[in-house]
């Protein structure tokens, strides 16, 4: 049998990572399961690059930076890390449980659960087009802006993804055009101000209508199609920018034996599931007048950490000593 672990994090988003470390603290053997190649959940995947301002501490830092501090606290206890790796099934065999993943069978003590929102996946065209373009010059996600540097980029969508990065774009693409199926965009009022007051080419209320490839791995030209019209227009790109948002489910977690609602899995105070032993915390648990922000799961990860040692052992202490008293 694989190793027994006290403790078993499923989702390597920042709630997840944080708690991996509390539970360092807590000198709990600590393995976490990330369905997706790398940690760091949607702040990594979806806006490495944009700033996110409300995490204690930081005045502003971006998705990726904070997915490193992250890691590099983490790693104070180096916990065992599983990439590419979905949980199918948990199952209670007496004092443990049992995870059966795509890639095996884990085995742990307790179970906490910090899969944000859930898995989730882009929004694709409304048309059929080769994946292969996928892994060229068509993006749902922007990773590294340095890549569009002197480059013709077009972005469809008209919400505050698009024009943040139609913004963030301009000084450095040779030309951005945004597009857009209505006149108005779904923006904060700020954003498109500064949108329309920028030299960003601002395509509406035009649709995607196909994709051109001269060599059927990268896009070359983008034809549009004008909404209420027969009009048409074909554009040079190299990289297309999609955002129109990601699609999130918990189908797999409905069948892990815990009770949850439209709103999330359902715990206490002691972010304890319906489950002894198994807990919730970030986005994916829920209250009553829960709030949904990531300073919100750094706040839960520690009190679900507590409880799952004290389930662990009833006469450990609930409120341990604090991090400064220790030597990491």
């Amino acid at each position: 049998m694989s190793t027994l672990y006290d403790i078993t994090i499923i989702g390597g988003g920042p709630v997840g990572m944080f708690a991996a470390f509390y539970a360092g603290m807590r000198q709990a053997s600590t393995k976490i399961i990330e369905s997706l190649p790398i940690l760091g959940g949607q702040p990594h995947i979806l806006y490495p690059e944009k700033m996110i301002y409300d995490v204690g501490g930081y005045a502003s830092i971006t998705g990726a930076e904070l997915t490193d501090q992250l890691i590099q606290q983490m790693n104070h206890f180096n916990p065992t890390i599983c990439l590419e790796e979905k949980v199918l099934m948990i199952e209670k065999e007496a004092d443990q449980f049992k995870l059966t993943t795509t890639k095996g069978t884990h085995y742990s003590k307790t179970v906490i659960i910090a899969t944000g929102q859930g898995s989730f996946k882009p929004r694709r065209l409304p048309f059929n087009y080769p994946e292969v373009f996928e892994q060229t010059n068509l993006h749902y996600i922007v990773r590294n802006l340095e890549q569009y540097r002197d480059k013709k980029v077009a972005i469809c969508g008209g919400g505050d993804s698009a024009v943040d990065w139609a913004l963030a774009l301009e000084g450095v693409a040779s030309e951005v055009s945004l597009i857009h199926r209505r006149n108005q965009f779904r923006a904060h009022e700020g954003a498109v101000q500064q949108l329309e007051q920028s030299s960003v080419q601002l395509l509406t209320p035009y649709i995607p209508k196909q994709l051109h490839s001269s060599d059927n791995r990268q896009i070359d030209q983008l034809t549009l199609s004008k909404k209420r019209s027969n009009d048409t227009l074909t554009i040079d790109i190299d990289y297309l920018i999609i955002n129109y948002g990601f699609v999130s489910a918990m189908d797999e977690v409905s069948d892990w034996g815990i009770q949850l609602d439209n709103r999330g899995i359902l715990v206490d105070r002691a972010m304890t599931t319906t489950v002894p032993g198994m807990f919730a915390i970030g986005d994916v648990a829920h209250y009553d007048e829960k709030i949904k922000l990531i300073a919100v799961g750094f706040g839960e990860a520690p009190t679900a950490i507590n409880h799952a040692m004290s389930y662990i052992d009833p006469t450990s202490h609930k409120q341990p000593i604090q991090s400064t008293e220790l030597y990491l």
